[in-house]
């Protein structure tokens, strides 16, 4: 469901990214030089560094947001009090769902209609459509290898993990690059899991972003440590395999425009 308030016929000047995913989506259409701020965890592309921070996307500070005089803020559907009090005080908004690999090709044509960018945003949301049908009919197989994607644990140690489940983008991008998420059946988008369950589950590929989602700053040492955590569980057969990666990406993690550079990547990993 995608909720937009316009309380203006003018195409905005000034706009608010709450999410790297709407930063992204905003510069990909060609409106980057319209944002005037971003949350704390946008970094891509390299311009958006220079601009200021309004939060986080799960506790955007309304009040920064108002003290940058905004034409239009782009921001979660999870946030309908904040949608309230922005519309109060005059300002457009753009709430969406992106939490899905749908949700977010369709966001890309709503930010663009919003942005006065509807012709762009068309043509990328039909690019990333047409890339990712190309990489699935290329990829497609009876028996499709399994993998399993870790997004949390505990700092150096095999616990506290938590993966991908059914209900997560990541699940349908590892699907669109000719894998089976390993815990595809999972009601829980993010479910626990522990080393135990890894052996029962024994996924042909293992992907482990779990203490490195900052993405930023990650040493190649700390990437050979976490693949020499799993090379420890030797009857798994991702480490009998040779297919144990330690990633540190945004392309993981934020669902836009590098959907297809994450799909490429999940490829690279299931051959």
């Amino acid at each position: 469901m995608i909720w937009l308030f316009l309380l203006a016929a003018a195409i905005p000047e000034r706009i608010v990214s709450t999410a790297p995913s709407f930063t992204e989506m905003l510069f990909a259409v060609g409106a980057g030089d319209r944002v005037v701020a971003v949350s704390t965890y946008c970094h891509f592309p390299a311009p958006v560094e220079r601009l200021p921070r309004i939060g986080t996307y799960l506790e955007p500070n309304v009040e920064a947001i108002l003290r940058l005089r905004p034409d239009l803020v782009l921001l979660h559907a999870e946030h309908p009090q904040i949608v309230r009090q922005l519309k109060a005080a005059g300002i457009a908004t753009l709430a969406l769902r992106n939490t899905g690999l749908e949700e977010t090709l369709r966001s890309v044509a709503e930010i663009g209609r919003a942005v006065g960018r509807e012709r762009e945003g068309i043509a990328l949301e039909a690019r990333l459509r047409d890339g990712l049908a190309a990489m699935r009919s290329q990829t497609a197989r009876p028996n499709p290898p399994t993998l399993l994607f870790i997004v949390g644990r505990t700092p150096g140690r095999l616990d506290g993990m938590l993966a991908v489940g059914k209900g997560s983008y990541l699940n349908d991008l590892i699907s669109a690059a000719g894998g089976r998420n390993v815990l595809a059946d999972s009601p829980i988008a993010y479910p626990k899991i522990s080393v135990e369950g890894v052996l029962r589950l024994n996924p042909d590929v293992i992907v482990d972003m779990g203490d490195m989602t900052a993405t930023s700053g990650v040493s190649p040492e700390h990437i050979t440590a976490v693949v020499r955590l799993w090379n420890a569980v030797p009857a798994l057969r991702a480490v009998q395999r040779k297919k144990v990666f330690a990633v540190a990406s945004d392309i993981y993690v934020v669902p836009g425009p590098r959907v297809l550079d994450a799909a490429a990547a999940f490829r690279r990993m299931l051959e």
